[in-house]
């Protein structure tokens, strides 16, 4: 009957380490999602990487140079 409370400790301590992994994962998805999100809102406020667009002084852009891009 020895061996048998072993391979039940074992089954135990495997399980139990399996749970935590699905918590840490499931932790780490959340996170993600939080990230995600609140990227989403940042991304709005912040313009984009383009080419800058300048005016001059009638208000008329001016042209794009290679370096714009």
């Amino acid at each position: 009957m020895a061996g048998n409370s072993r391979t039940t400790f074992g089954k135990r301590q495997k399980e139990r380490a399996r749970q935590e992994k699905q918590a840490e994962k499931a932790q780490r998805r959340a996170q993600r999602k939080l990230q995600q999100k609140e990227g989403d809102d940042t991304l709005a406020s912040q313009p984009s990487g383009g080419p800058v667009i300048t005016y001059d002084d009638e208000g008329n852009p001016n042209g794009l140079n290679f370096d714009d891009f």
